[in-house]
């Protein structure tokens, strides 16, 4: 349950922690969709470069991002083996009924392990050096054109920074329940899947009582504090784009232009 990223924040000092909230939240998106436009293996070595672009700018340990790439291993070996098994295309080497191995399968396969891989390196690496407060702070910039058409945006950053504050807390929690239990002789790791499914029980009523309870004291907070919604609110840091924001820009844009340039003449 530690090994889950999703609302941790390492602070650093290096460009990417500097960067504006919003530019590596548009750029990580740009990423994402650029690693669907790759078909050969040049173009995902030019993909593999630009996420190590991410991640040594980051400064962040090489140990984290395997954390981020192992809670995926079996969903990643799952879809691979379900491409291969009824892939099509190229040359058949087995078949028998609907189950067909083909080079083709076998490719597409490949490249969908590392569509996933890169993907999470480069999610791993804002989640990282952005801190929740970051991130909803730039989803409400950047959905504010939408509150012209009565777009909740406010509560939107809200409800998304709460469920990203506490998304840690709850897994310790999750955690701290697991240990209590195990202390008087629960075994979560033994048995069929079904009896370990029971099992989780003991595990989920106190998680949600105490999520449930959280989830009061923050109202209750909330309300002693005045809190009525964004409308009016300022802030401490007011986002602004500097002069590495714009250079990271363009260094991405440029790797997105060659990828699909190279899709379109390929």
């Amino acid at each position: 349950m530690n090994k889950i990223l999703l609302g941790r924040y390492l602070p650093g000092h290096s460009f990417i922690h500097r960067m504006d909230p919003r530019m590596k939240i548009v750029l990580s998106f740009l990423y994402i969709i650029t690693v669907f436009f790759a078909n050969s293996w040049l173009m995902y070595g030019i993909l593999f470069l630009g996420a190590l672009f991410w991640i040594v700018g980051s400064q962040i340990p090489i140990k984290y991002f395997w954390d981020g790439v192992k809670p995926i291993i079996s969903v990643i070996l799952l879809t691979m083996l379900i491409q291969i098994l009824f892939g099509v295309g190229g040359h058949v080497y087995f078949k028998y009924g609907i189950i067909t191995v083909t080079s083709q399968g076998l490719l597409n396969a490949v490249y969908l392990a590392i569509r996933f891989i890169l993907i999470v390196l480069v999610s791993t690496v804002l989640t990282l050096s952005t801190s929740p407060l970051e991130i909803s702070g730039a989803i409400e910039s950047l959905l504010m054109p939408l509150k012209r058409f009565h777009f909740p945006v406010y509560e939107l950053a809200l409800m998304l920074s709460i469920a990203l504050r506490f998304v840690p807390t709850l897994i310790d929690e999750t955690e701290r329940i697991m240990n209590a239990q195990r202390s008087r002789g629960a075994d979560f790791s033994h048995g069929s899947l079904w009896t370990r499914i029971k099992k989780l029980i003991a595990i989920l009523i106190p998680l949600f009582e105490s999520a449930f309870g959280r989830a009061d004291e923050l109202a209750v907070a909330m309300e002693a504090r005045g809190y009525r919604g964004g409308e009016g609110r300022s802030r401490y840091r007011v986002l602004q784009l500097q002069r590495m924001d714009w250079v990271a820009a363009l260094i991405m844009i440029a790797f997105s232009v060659l990828i699909i340039l190279m899709r379109v003449w390929g």
